[in-house]
């Protein structure tokens, strides 16, 4: 049997959508030959897999796309909010720009990556057995991107049709008509809960924690509402804010202003809609626990009015509740209240009635209730921020693999490097902003950072780059100092990784706000990587 052909480059990319793409045009910019690796079939990322009902951005246009003005300049969209197939459409638009696909490999499943310290360099294996050779390898896998599917009994023996959000089929599925159970109604299951409701001929939700939703404020857009002038200053803006949007926490304190100034500007961001309030909000909200209670008894008196049955009521917004608001990532809705004031919808509370186990015709509960279904969606969450990463087999210095150094909690610096692994680099990935920043900015910061460490590298003759143990040691102390003085370390949730059984509980994300991280990337650009090893 032959040698494998060996295929070089100056970079390896896995990745194709928003953080893959602006890093493959930023490496062509500057000089470099790039690669981008992507089990897809074509651009977007997670939004080549998001294809089921109701699936869209929780972002405001234009916060959620490219600053480049080639790109928005002659590109319009239809609404406020834009769903999977209209973000398909803006990714080709993307391409007829750019011309990215000419190097990107489609269809291919990066399986292994591993260091090669004699000469420097990192050999990646795909799936069809391809190896590729290149100095720099860049992962921009994303925070959503590995499923994570609870091993409930017998679930392998459903007859029906059964899937995760995530791999909703691409020829879509006919659900009218048929009985659906949902498992699971954070952002995937919100929104395809309240797009299918009206359609089926019976819905039944299990829900294990409620999702404190919040008012979308959908809106379809013309050109004037899309006033081309402003872009340059909102793209400004976004780069300037704690979640790379164009609005920044409210520095008063919720508990020192009065009852009626507090309930209007409640109001007010209401109803403005959105992500508002709850990245908008004062600023202790998610410090503090009796202001965090205001948040939520304002949430509360605002949905317990749309709910006709007051059991159900309790179940979705209970009296008290069970986990702090905002501590879980927020939820945009627009009818999804409404949904279970139909007769043919049920809600099951899994916290007091869990799923027994799956049968071929449905699920049976812990009250040995047969519940009878064609269709199980299972909007169960993803292993988020470092999932996508240990899904490949990456091996570092002494061949020591990332599974292995991260076993038991994760070390990082900036969130971009981690020691071992030298010129291994990755977006959108654990203690950085990611999961509490807008996707594109986020995307196109880190990416221009990583680029710019290339840039500096080269320029200085060097072809190794590897954090030491005391850098990173430093930034998780960082991130967790932050973090521990929010309420997020006191719920259960994909921030904390305590949504996966036996994944180590720690703050997955920095919670120091993007001006600041930005600064901190570029002092350490600024400094030549002091405290890294360099050669």
């Amino acid at each position: 049997m032959g040698s494998v052909e060996q295929q070089q480059y100056d970079a390896i990319v896995v990745g194709a959508g928003f953080g893959g793409c602006h890093v493959l045009r930023t490496l062509r910019e500057r000089g470099y030959k790039s690669l981008v690796l992507d089990n897809a079939a074509d651009l977007g990322g997670v939004w080549y897999w998001n294809r089921y009902p109701g699936a869209r951005v929780d972002s405001k246009i234009p916060l959620y796309e490219f600053s480049d003005k080639d790109l928005w300049g002659d590109w319009s969209w239809s609404v406020k909010y834009p769903g999977q197939n209209e973000i398909q459409e803006y990714f080709q638009h993307v391409e007829s720009k750019l011309h990215l696909k000419k190097d990107i490999r489609f269809n291919t499943t990066v399986t292994a990556a591993n260091f090669d310290d004699i000469n420097n360099q990192w050999h990646v294996h795909t799936n069809d057995g391809s190896v590729f050779v290149s100095r720099f390898f860049i992962l921009c896998t994303g925070s959503f991107s590995e499923p994570y599917i609870p091993k409930f009994e017998g679930l392998d023996t459903f007859a029906g049709s059964k899937f995760h959000t995530s791999a909703w089929p691409h020829g879509g599925i006919d659900y009218k008509n048929k009985r659906v159970g949902v498992v699971g109604n954070a952002s995937s299951g919100l929104q395809t809960i309240q797009e299918i409701a009206p359609d089926v001929k019976h819905l039944t939700v299990f829900q294990r924690s409620p999702t404190f939703a919040i008012p979308m404020r959908q809106t379809k857009l013309t050109g004037k509402d899309q006033d081309k002038s402003k872009y340059p200053q909102i793209f400004e803006s976004r780069k300037n804010n704690f979640a790379g949007i164009d609005r920044q926490f409210n520095p008063q304190s919720a508990l020192e202003v009065s009852d009626e100034e507090r309930t209007k500007f409640f109001e007010e961001l209401w109803e403005e809609g959105g992500l508002l309030f709850w990245l908008a909000t004062y600023q202790d909200v998610i410090m503090n626990k009796e202001a965090n209670k205001y948040a939520y008894a304002f949430w509360r008196s605002k949905v317990l009015p749309r709910i006709k049955k007051p059991e159900v009521a309790e179940i979705l917004a209970p009296k008290v509740p069970p986990y702090f608001f905002g501590t879980k990532r927020a939820t945009l809705e627009q009818r999804y209240y409404e949904v279970y004031n139909q007769d043919n919808v049920v809600l099951i509370n899994t916290r007091e009635n869990a799923i027994k186990y799956v049968v071929p015709q449905g699920i049976i509960t812990e009250d040995n209730t047969f519940h009878e279904l064609d269709i199980l969606v299972l909007a169960t969450g993803f292993d988020s921020v470092t999932g996508g990463l240990l899904a490949i087999d990456i091996k570092g210095l002494k061949g020591k693999t990332l599974r292995e150094k991260w076993a038991h909690g994760t070390w990082t610096s900036l969130g971009v490097m981690t020691s071992g692994f030298p010129n291994m680099f990755f977006t959108y990935g654990p203690q950085g902003p990611t999961t509490f920043c807008n996707g594109p900015t986020c995307a196109e910061l880190q990416g221009e950072w990583v680029v710019s460490c290339m840039d500096l590298m080269r320029e200085k003759g060097h072809t190794f780059l590897n954090p030491d143990v005391g850098s990173e040691e430093a930034w998780r102390e960082h991130v967790n100092m932050i973090g521990n003085m929010s309420l997020l370390p006191l719920t259960e949730s994909e921030y904390m990784g305590t949504n996966i059984p036996g994944k180590t509980k720690e703050m997955l994300n920095y919670l120091g706000g993007l001006p600041t991280y930005v600064q901190k990337c570029n002092d350490l650009l600024a400094s030549g990587f002091e405290g890294f090893d360099i050669k």
